[in-house]
């Protein structure tokens, strides 16, 4: 395991490595260049930091200051990052797939002084609302050729190109570095490191302020849980930098344990990537783990004949293998040639399509099906699961190498408690520790709330909702719900709406069904989208103008049947779903709806009182019709 500091901050993680682990011209970033992958050792990492560090210094940038990214994860993400970190600067990470209102009210909230930039369309969208973000002074393009993309005419913010910024790399003066160096010992572990964005159920983005403290705290400990992460290892990096998952889980854990980065060059292109790179580590979310779960049944199982059954026989085979091994016991003569045959005829067939060299994947972002995860688990791959939210630094639980237990998120990290709180009369049900673990612990259910190191300093010029957020004992209210079984923390609901999509994007559905309550048709909207590839809804329109402009008596609306399915009607409804769709992030658009005859009811308990929806009694009531509404959308796609 890597070495820390007694008060490690993100910039130190790095130099820890070059002095105690690995030699400056040790690979550490790789990337595609072109046809072909490049290498950038520790040494140039740390030199491209110093030229960015500089670049701003000269700027007048300094500690506290919040500077923007909105760029695909690349070697430049890092330069960047360790760059301003060193000097005190902040963090601000944007979702490249944010719409251009959600952007331009992240940078004037945060006060960002400059926006590292990735490709042609970022640019124009930053350039297009830059006439609206008075604080933000530079805008630096990480691509060649900006210049020949028109710049509106109320345009004056000063644009660079991160290129010739990146050109200082190896000259600067030893004055210059000894000033950087300064600097960075002065970065304290209290320090902010990180602001993240992240949507409140009122719709307006609050940022997370994250310290230095709470990333390398959070890294050390998962570090301490899977203490089989080492310097030899390879991650392929594909999910955004921009969420605190991938840049916790793969980023910072690199850059404490000296582990190489590979950035996948695309989604599209990840199934190629992991032949290519052969990666050990891989941080993923479950419609990946769906994905290769799915691909590999229908590839197994298609023909039929022979072949099935040996892929069944096979797939059973690890299934006995893996029950034995979970109970504790040693696998017999037996059991263990089984699962030998099996290895060689089908499971290494499907190992090779993720490169053949995976110790483990950790999922998260989103609850892994069960079945999905025994699937894996058959097969000799293992896959981990943690918890966490933006605020808790994110993991608060996650999965022992050596002990699972399927459909829960793992055990307590070091250093925290986890209770679970009774909802109504928040009486406390349980707290534990990672020292209280026992194996065959339970409770029941409640609100999981946290306190210790992982939770946040709070949200960014917010106090009153920080206040809502972390109670007068520190507790910090994650708004899920829960409990311990097996000793292992298992969600079983959320409190609060929001909607984590099957890529593990939170979809708050309060904003975005407001957003289309814009319109004059639309009277009512129920978002649904949990563990699904896209978003759809339920749509009560407004029945006066949908009775004027279809000229329709009041029997229309006495018919037993719940959903309308005119196409004159669904038409003028998808008309204006497209029109305000464009106001929105492309994950929080909805596909496909179904139009409602009439508004839920109090009466049959879909609403409360206050007219708030009762989310899982209307999915509960209308799952076939969802169901078909996600059948029509795969076959129209």
């Amino acid at each position: 395991m890597g070495l820390f500091n007694e008060f490690s901050t993100i910039p130190t993680l790095l130099r820890n490595v070059v002095e105690n682990i690995h030699k400056p011209e040790q690979t550490f970033l790789i990337h595609k260049k072109n046809t072909a992958w490049e290498e950038i050792s520790f040494g140039d990492t740390l030199e491209y930091a110093d030229a960015v560090s500089s670049f701003f210094l000269d700027k007048a940038i300094v500690k506290g200051d919040r500077m923007g990214l909105i760029i695909e994860n690349s070697p430049e993400y890092v330069f960047y990052d360790q760059g301003i970190q060193q000097i005190g600067a902040i963090n601000v990470s944007i979702y490249p797939t944010l719409s251009e209102q959600e952007v331009a009210y992240i940078i004037n909230d945060s006060g960002m002084k400059a926006i590292l930039i990735g490709n042609p369309f970022l640019f124009k969208k930053i350039t297009k609302i830059a006439s609206n973000c008075r604080q933000l002074q530079y805008i630096i393009p990480a691509f060649a050729d900006y210049e020949k993309i028109a710049l509106p005419e109320d345009f004056s913010t000063e644009v660079i190109s991160y290129a010739a910024i990146l050109e200082l790399k190896g000259r600067l003066t030893k004055e210059r570095l000894f000033e950087i160096s300064t600097l960075r010992n002065a970065v304290l572990p209290s320090d902010t490191s990180s602001l993240i964005y992240t949507s409140g159920t009122t719709g307006t983005p609050k940022g997370v302020m994250l310290s230095h403290s709470n990333l390398v705290e959070n890294v050390k400990v998962c570090l301490e849980q899977i203490p089989v992460i080492d310097e030899t290892e390879t991650f392929l990096s594909f999910l955004p930098l921009s969420h605190v998952f991938e840049r916790t889980a793969t980023y910072h854990v690199c850059c404490a344990q000296g582990c190489k980065i590979a950035f996948a060059q695309s989604l599209e292109l990840l199934a190629k990537n992991m032949g290519e790179i052969r990666p050990t580590v891989m941080n993923c979310v479950p419609r990946l783990l769906e994905r290769i779960h799915d691909k590999a049944i229908k590839s197994g199982t298609a023909d039929g004949g022979l072949k099935s059954k040996i892929f069944l026989w096979a797939l059973e085979a690890g299934q006995q293998y893996r029950n034995i091994k979970e109970n504790g016991k040693t696998p017999g003569l037996l059991s263990a040639g089984k699962k030998a045959l099996a290895e060689k005829l089908v499971f290494s067939k499907i190992k090779e399509k993720t490169g053949g060299n995976l110790k483990f994947m950790i999922s998260g972002g989103a609850a892994l099906p069960k079945n999905v995860g025994e699937f894996f688990g058959n097969l000799g791959i293992k896959i981990l699961e943690g918890f966490g939210l933006t605020e808790t630094s994110p993991v608060m639980a996650v999965t022992e190498f050596h002990r699972q237990v399927y459909g829960t998120v793992g055990r307590v990290i070091p250093g925290i408690e986890i209770g679970i709180q009774h909802v109504e009369t928040k009486k406390m049900i349980n707290i534990q520790t990672h020292e209280t673990f026992k194996e065959n612990f339970e409770c029941e259910e409640g609100e999981i709330i946290v306190r210790g190191h992982c939770v946040m300093q709070g949200y960014f010029n917010k106090p009153a909702e920080t206040a809502e957020a972390i109670d007068k004992d520190n507790w910090f209210h994650t708004g899920d719900i829960g409990r311990f079984y097996k000793g292992n923390l298992q969600i079983t609901d959320r409190l609060k709406n929001m909607i984590v999509n099957a890529y593990g994007k939170n979809v708050y559905p309060t904003p975005v069904e407001n957003n289309y309550l814009k319109s004059l048709k639309i009277d009512g909207l129920f978002l649904i989208g949990d563990k699904r590839e896209y978003l759809t809804a339920f749509v009560i329109p407004n029945r006066e103008n949908m009775q004027e402009h279809f000229n329709l008596k009041d029997e229309f609306f006495e018919r037993p049947e719940v959903f309308i399915d005119d196409k004159e009607i669904m038409d003028w409804i998808a008309a204006d779903i497209r029109k305000y769709s464009n106001d929105l992030a492309k994950f929080e658009r909805i596909k496909h709806f179904k139009v409602k005859r009439n508004p839920f009811s109090i009466d049959e308990g879909e609403i409360t009182p206050t007219l708030k929806a009762k989310r899982k009694v209307i999915e509960k009531k209308y799952a076939d019709t969802i169901n078909e509404m996600y059948l029509e959308g795969a076959n129209a796609d």
